[in-house]
């Protein structure tokens, strides 16, 4: 009777998220509707979903948020972007590969996908459209560089990774990044690729001066970004830490140096970070209680004995891998990671992967997922800020779509690639 309640819970709930409903009030039904059925207590729901958020590291989240948003407010973005297309503009396609790089250079701050394809795709998507390329294929290029905003350093679902697995989130940070900066360059050589194929862009002379120019007027973000790195990689401080020092930096720097932030635009700035902050946190917080749940249902040992039916080192870890992108299909980042993580985590560690390297791999797995329909939230956003339907904008981010995805085995076949930096510390 049980099972059949259980069923037709997850059924309804299944119907709710199909037609729209939010994901927090999918899970949030489900774990109530699941809890009275096998008589986990609504009191326990309670305790778990305060506990949930009691966790130090945690505040490292709404506070890359806001540093995201200040480096957009301040200007910092932009001149992030100048530069590299001072820098990549003498190619085919520079211009497009230079959104790429500032997808890169903006996540090495911010911390956020969504972010990252809001922002640079803001500034960069005009300018391509006026700069002859194909209107769905400069739209295309921002959603696929926003994914890298998970993965390069700091990264907001790698504090998320770290805090549910108990994994130290200075050496998550540290794995992500020749990863991330191989998916930039990966996404780089397609658009290049494509850019050459079709004639899309206008070309500029490479001067020296004017690149010079451009990373002089970008000091604040490499700044940033160097607050970011060093601070976290040499101990200096921690995550959360890290994350006040650059909100800090960057709320300093455009009400006084760049002087683009008016006083009178902090409380719009904080609001708006602190409104994506209150759709993660609750989320958060049920997604933790869902795990208990999924726990008294027996649900990681089903999954666990149907992964080891597969035997042997490579099938267990794609198969794995091939979950965390089903599953990115259609859930977001946070709840697909809060979900699945603690059950496939401990299944790569007992065939010998890393903890380390299997979190990189699972958010790989995760980012990709940003651009992979019938969810592909980059490209809800891409197509939000450009006027693109969506489905159009599917077929234009195919190549970024295979690009990520030969890299994302690559860094699986070779841990090295993840673990390489952390062998320096």
């Amino acid at each position: 009777m049980d099972g059949l309640l259980i069923t037709l819970i997850s059924l309804a709930v299944t119907a709710l998220f199909i037609v729209g409903v939010p994901i927090f009030l999918v899970i949030s039904l489900w774990v109530v509707g699941v809890s009275l059925v096998i008589d986990f207590t609504l009191a326990n729901v309670g305790v778990t979903l305060y506990e949930g958020l009691s966790f130090y590291g945690l505040l490292a989240l709404p506070l890359f948020i806001l540093t995201g948003d200040l480096i957009n407010a301040a200007g910092i973005a932009k001149r992030l972007s100048d530069f590299a297309y001072a820098c990549l503009g003498w190619l085919r396609g520079g211009l497009g590969m230079a959104s790429l790089g500032a997808c890169g250079m903006f996540a090495a701050i911010s911390g956020s996908n969504s972010a990252t394809t809001a922002t640079i795709g803001g500034i960069m998507h005009p300018e391509m459209t006026k700069g002859n390329y194909e209107t769905k294929f400069a739209a295309a290029t921002v959603a696929a560089g926003g994914t890298v905003g998970i993965i390069i350093p700091p990264s907001i679902i790698f504090i998320v990774y770290g805090f549910m697995m108990n994994l130290p989130i200075g050496d998550l940070f540290m794995a992500g990044l020749i990863p991330g900066i191989l998916m930039v360059i990966a996404m780089q050589l397609v658009c290049y690729w494509i850019c050459k194929k079709n004639g899309w862009g206008n070309i500029q002379s490479f001067q020296v001066k004017r690149a010079a120019k451009a990373g002089m007027r970008a000091w604040l973000g490499f700044l940033a970004i160097g607050i970011v790195l060093w601070g976290i990689y040499s101990g200096a401080f921690s995550p959360t830490e890290a994350a006040g020092m650059t909100t800090g930096f960057c709320l300093l720097a455009g009400v006084l140096v760049t002087r683009e932030i008016k006083i009178s635009a902090l409380p719009a700035i904080l609001m708006r970070s602190g409104q994506i902050t209150g759709m993660l946190a609750p989320l958060i917080a049920i997604s933790v209680v869902m795990q208990q749940v999924l726990s008294l249902l027996g649900a990681k040992e089903f999954l666990t004995e149907l992964i080891y039916m597969l035997g042997g080192y490579y099938p267990i870890l794609f198969a794995c891998l091939l979950i965390v992108l089903l599953a990115g299909t259609v859930l977001e980042s946070l709840p697909n990671t809060i979900i699945l993580a603690p059950i496939l985590a401990p299944i790569a560690a007992s065939i010998g992967v890393d903890p380390i390297h299997f979190a990189v791999l699972f958010l790989i797995g995760d980012a990709i997922g940003f651009i992979t329909p019938p969810y592909g939230l980059n490209l809800y956003v891409a197509s939000s800020m450009t006027g693109i339907p969506y489905l159009q904008l599917v077929r234009s981010t195919l190549p970024y779509l295979y690009a990520l995805m030969v890299t994302w085995v690559v860094v699986a076949f070779f841990p090295s690639i993840s673990l390489w930096l952390l062998s320096y510390t």
